[in-house]
């Protein structure tokens, strides 16, 4: 009695949806994307201010993008890291967070049609790291060292920062203002640990753009204590500091 012949075997198949994987990647893109694209039109001199309305009632017209991204309230974790960039941004040199807004938007555009081409996503990070290191590389092969004693170089500087801000028509006035503060507190041997926290804004109302000034000491921003009388103005004053309390009980 001839044996029976062997069943055929069957290759088992496994299928993994990265349908939901895709979606979440898309998302994230998305709304990193969502973000660059709202201040993309407040770069640059030519570009538009933008009037924003808290819950407060208070409005706000700026085209800094810091202050704008600051000013949306972001839940997308994607998002919310395209803010932080331009906070890091911001407290890192001050200036620059329209633009590594804009650039992180277009990044990741490519990065998108990219990943639609079937790359993979390591692949199209590795490039981007890759690139980013390039473009250091070529950025600081074009830089030109600016020192500390060329102030005009400063105020050029100051100038072409101003020039993409709302008070651009000021530039004039206040890029000497900006690099005199900044020379006044910084150290010498040390000019990349300069504090701007040691630079105080004091905004009064009722004057102009124009009446802005330097002034080299303290200001304290207190009112007379008697309203006739009394001193308004004491050069060479001393300045008592006193730790316990000096009314009566």
């Amino acid at each position: 009695m001839a044996a029976a012949a062997p069943a055929p075997s069957r290759k088992t198949e496994t299928y993994t949806d990265t349908k939901r994987r895709d979606d979440v990647r898309g998302a994230n893109i998305a709304a990193a994307r969502a973000v660059a694209d709202a201040v993309r039109t407040s770069l640059g001199p030519p570009g538009m201010d933008k009037m924003i309305s808290s819950g407060d009632q208070e409005v706000i017209i700026t085209n800094d993008g810091a202050t704008i991204v600051s000013r949306m309230a972001l839940v997308q974790p994607a998002a919310r890291m395209v803010a932080e960039l331009s906070r890091s941004q911001d407290a890192a040199a001050g200036d620059g967070t329209t633009t590594v807004v804009v650039l992180a938007g277009s990044l990741l555009r490519r990065a998108q049609s990219l990943l639609s081409a079937g790359a993979h996503p390591t692949a199209a990070a590795d490039a981007l790291h890759r690139l980013s290191t390039r473009a250091v590389h070529i950025l600081q092969s074009m830089a030109i060292p600016i020192e500390l004693s060329d102030r005009e170089s400063l105020v050029k500087s100051a100038s072409t920062a101003l020039n993409s801000k709302v008070v651009s028509q000021y530039s004039t006035l206040l890029s000497p203002l900006a690099v005199d503060a900044a020379l006044s507190v910084v150290d010498p041997a040390h000019p990349d640990l300069l504090d701007l926290r040691d630079i105080r804004i004091v905004k009064k109302l009722g004057g102009t753009v124009d009446d802005t000034e330097l002034v080299r000491g303290l200001i304290f921003d207190k009112k007379a204590s008697h309203a006739a009388g009394g001193p308004t103005r004491m050069e060479n004053a001393k300045i008592a500091v006193i730790q316990f309390q000096i009314s009566p009980p």
